[in-house]
């Protein structure tokens, strides 16, 4: 299942989101900054971290975590 986690630089919601990730031990995912792209920003600006999954286009905001993520995936 192909994920991707959409974030900004320099975001520590993020850095939150991707301690979760990692004490889940979530198979490889992509990341996505969403700096600098005008649509990722429209879309996603208010809501980073976004983890979605591409299979189902199901997306997880923020905040989530271990239990929460586990049930998403």
């Amino acid at each position: 299942m192909p994920l991707i986690l959409y974030q900004r630089d320099d975001c520590h919601l993020c850095d939150l989101a991707l301690e979760v990730l990692a004490a889940a031990r979530v198979p490889e995912f992509g990341s996505v900054f969403i700096d600098e792209d005008d649509e990722l920003e429209e879309r996603y600006g208010m809501r980073v971290p976004v983890l979605r999954r591409e299979d189902t286009s199901a997306e997880l905001d923020w905040p989530f975590d271990q239990e929460k993520l586990r049930a998403f995936l």
